[in-house]
């Protein structure tokens, strides 16, 4: 299980006095920053609106730091964010943590590996998600290295444990999920900023196919030699990837 590295410890069995002192630690401080800051861009691209979208990071035994409800995501403050128990008990912050802290949390228990997850809704990989439609594979480097294949979960009502669990299920195996008629959710064993790359990966590639689709000529596809050497490059990355296996694939 990766958690985010600090000089203070804590768990979710810690007395109010110790998370406020693990709160208060130059460590936590930079990853509030940094979740502020993987927000803003979101904000900036338009891959959220209004108070939309949502971030989690593990930071302890059983505590994850994630976004409040209600803020928009380009305006956060590091006071705004809530620490929570991988339950979704609020254990401290101002304002009240968000309402699909759920789905982040399902996330990180049935992926051990996950230190961060982001949701948000990119329009071009969005538009995939409203239709169901699953992006096709072996088309751009990119996306095999960093992503590879992009399940679509049904919809379920945002919010709820029946929704955190069909997407959880997927995380098993893929690093970035589209929701159906709802958005994207990424997972990283690295850092918020990588969790938050992944959304750009796909929202940029599944703009690409879109305007490729235009073009009146089928798709070019890589083939299973160069998509063997891609994997290979995957593999030493530590990232995971069904295509590899369960044991070299490091999915667990």
């Amino acid at each position: 299980m990766r958690i985010a590295k600090s000089a203070r410890t804590a768990s979710s069995s810690s007395t109010s006095a110790e998370l406020r002192a693990f709160l208060k630690s130059p460590e936590m401080r930079a990853l509030e920053l940094q979740i502020c800051e993987m927000g803003r861009r979101m904000w900036a691209r338009a891959y959220v609106d209004g108070n939309a979208g949502n971030i989690a990071i593990r930071v302890g035994n059983g505590l994850a730091l994630c976004t409040p409800t209600l803020v928009s995501k380009g305006f956060m403050k590091p006071e705004d964010l809530c620490l929570v128990d991988l339950d979704g008990n609020q254990l401290a912050g101002q304002k009240k943590r968000t309402s699909e802290i759920l789905m982040h949390l399902q996330i990180m228990k049935r992926q051990p590996r996950a230190l961060a997850t982001v949701h948000c809704h990119p329009p071009h990989a969005t538009a995939f998600a409203v239709t169901g439609i699953e992006p096709p594979t072996c088309i751009m480097p990119e996306i095999e290295l960093f992503i590879g294949k992009v399940p679509v979960a049904p919809y379920r009502t945002p919010g709820t444990m029946e929704l955190a669990r069909l997407v959880s299920d997927l995380a098993g195996r893929h690093n970035t999920i589209l929701m159906a008629n709802h958005g994207v959710v990424s997972w990283s064993h690295i850092s918020v900023e990588d969790a938050y790359f992944k959304i750009e990966i796909i929202d940029a590639y599944c703009h690409t196919l879109v305007v490729a689709s235009q073009l009146g000529a089928p798709l070019k596809t890589l083939s299973q030699t160069q998509l063997r050497d891609l994997l290979k490059i995957k593999q030493s990355l530590g990232i995971p990837d069904p295509r590899i296996g369960p044991k070299d694939g490091l999915l667990n």
